[in-house]
């Protein structure tokens, strides 16, 4: 059926409504986290990201169920950069697992896998794998046995946890991790941002990304927990190196005395993401 310009239009339209409607209702709740204290926050992560996906139901982590093949491409994408940290003994914990489709993917390659995350919406499954554990968080905790994973990975979370949770959260993925073991973490990088839907609206974020980050913020956060090694992490087309941040830093400080626009634009080619990895 060919659509008229009216109804290509109203969908336009339509589009444009949800995508207000969706930055009004995440600020809101986003707004309650910031505000609420930290015995408060315990309960309060898992509420407000139950709520959303209530009164937001066309939301892409709800959708994106749907799309199994742009699924399997990210979850292999994901995957490829993993595999060089990955062997038939490793114990594996992914947090904001969201819908686990990775954790699912690496429990073939590993002994055990624990995923974690604060919603039982999304993680919503009938089956999973026999080395696999789900843990539902309260968004800090990190319930696995002390001194048992020998990788952690987290992708687009950290700038989801409060400023001040996010330390103690990283404290208890420490605590999780063998000697030697190793965390790699990916976050939108502060200076491309905002980088949730309020990127649109405002110049700092003000929905569901609490706080983002630059490489030199989070590795200072990194080394104050005790991680004994912080290095960037690039990983492409099968390719993988570690290398010192502070080449990083410097490009970081360089960028952030431009003017916002001109820092966003050059940022999201420069350096669109924080990606660290810690050994402990």
């Amino acid at each position: 059926m060919v659509q008229s310009p009216g109804s290509i239009a109203d969908g336009v339209g339509d589009q444009s409504y949800r995508i207000e409607e969706h930055y009004r209702i995440e600020k809101e709740l986003a707004q309650r986290l910031r505000c609420a204290s930290r015995n408060e926050r315990l309960h309060l992560y898992r509420e407000v990201y139950e709520e959303l996906f209530r009164r937001v139901p066309y939301h892409p982590m709800l959708t994106r169920k749907a799309s199994a093949g742009e699924r399997q491409q990210d979850v292999a994408r994901h995957l490829r950069q993993l595999r060089p940290f990955l062997h038939k003994d490793t114990t594996f914990l992914e947090i904001g697992a969201g819908d686990c489709a990775l954790s699912f993917a690496v429990a073939e390659f590993v002994k055990r896998v624990y995923a974690i995350d604060v919603s039982e919406t999304i993680t919503a499954r009938n089956e999973w794998p026999r080395n696999f554990e789900l843990i539902l968080s309260d968004g800090i905790d990190v319930a696995v046995p002390s001194g048992t994973v020998n990788f952690a990975y987290s992708t687009q979370l950290m700038e989801h946890l409060h400023p001040d949770d996010a330390f103690e959260q990283l404290e208890n993925i420490y605590r999780a991790l063998v000697p030697g073991g190793m965390y790699l973490c990916i976050t939108p990088n502060r200076l491309s941002g905002p980088r949730d839907i309020s990127r649109s609206y405002d110049q700092t974020a003000t929905c569901f990304h609490l706080k983002e980050y630059t490489v030199g913020e989070l590795a200072r956060i990194f080394r104050r927990v005790g991680f004994r090694d912080v290095r960037n992490h690039f990983g492409m087309k099968g390719y993988h190196a570690l290398c010192w941040p502070w080449p990083f830093v410097v490009g970081e400080y360089s960028l952030g005395c431009l003017p916002f626009g001109c820092r966003r634009w050059l940022a999201a080619h420069m350096f669109p993401q924080v990606r660290l990895v810690g050994t402990k």
